[in-house]
């Protein structure tokens, strides 16, 4: 039981056990365990701080990355515009060339045909001058003088 006033020895032998305790706990047991949770402490905070520098860098570098594939893109997209462009002025040059041929083609077609159809008209002429004659002479019975060539009734 509590005495008023306390019992001073047993007071002071209280105050020297939870010293001696307090020391050696402190120590072996709350100063271990105190540096313990401040390693793991720092641990986390430089795991944390690196964590967030990692993210950080990740998302820079998808960042670059997305850059980079839009410049490619728009270099491939210039690239096949660029090249769509040359066929197409290939694709015309070559109507050109094309229609320039057929209109060469046509032309000396058409002047050969209109060659020969002269030549044909002067045949039909000489050739109806002929039966003109031929016929004239038969009807008539007798050779007709003319300045073109003579034909010779078989009779």
């Amino acid at each position: 039981m509590l005495n008023i006033p306390p019992n001073w020895g047993t007071f002071c032998a209280l105050i020297v056990s939870f010293l001696v305790f307090w020391f050696i706990f402190k120590r072996f047991l709350f100063d271990p365990f105190l540096k313990l949770l401040a390693e793991r402490e720092r641990k986390l905070k430089s795991l944390k701080e690196r964590t967030e520098q990692l993210l950080r860098e990740g998302r820079e570098a998808h960042e670059r990355h997305e850059r980079e594939i839009i410049a490619v893109r728009r270099a491939a997209l210039a690239e096949r515009e660029n090249e769509r462009r040359r066929a197409e002025e290939e694709i015309a040059r070559q109507i050109e060339e094309a229609r320039m041929a057929a209109r060469d083609s046509i032309e000396k077609v058409r002047a050969e045909i209109e060659r020969e159809l002269r030549a044909a008209e002067q045949q039909l002429g000489s050739l109806g001058e002929n039966l003109a004659t031929e016929l004239a002479e038969r009807v008539l019975g007798r050779t007709l003088k003319t300045g073109g060539p003579r034909v010779h009734s078989p009779n």
